[in-house]
């Protein structure tokens, strides 16, 4: 995973918005999933960012921040199903440290 808008972006403004969009990006490999609390299953709904924290070493870049997406539990769709279609709003904490040289970013989900 590389965040190469937010390393271009790091020491200006536009660095939140960039870092939103890198995360936007490779939203499939960040842990989501393993920080669901009331759905099974992560919607394709957009992703809100809030960056708590961040600082910079000369080698990293580092972030914490916090995640609000969506969720739903997944039934079998059949027509008798009873399992209700709703979005579940979910929110997960994790420290991003993204490689000053490269963009390479490693991320840890926080309190899991």
């Amino acid at each position: 995973m590389r965040f190469e808008h937010a390393l271009a972006a790091w020491g200006t403004a536009d660095f939140d918005s960039a870092l939103k969009q890198d995360m936007e990006r490779v939203r499939d490999e960040l842990p989501l999933q393993r920080a669901l609390a009331q759905g099974s299953a992560i919607t394709a709904a957009p992703l809100t960012v809030v960056v708590h924290h961040a600082s910079a070493t000369a080698r990293l870049i580092h972030v914490r921040a916090g995640i609000f997406y969506t969720s739903v539990i997944a039934g079998c769709s059949c027509a008798d199903d009873p399992t209700p279609i709703n979005e579940n709003t979910e929110y997960c904490e994790l420290q991003l440290e993204i490689d000053r040289k490269l963009g390479y970013v490693s991320v840890e989900l926080l309190d899991e």
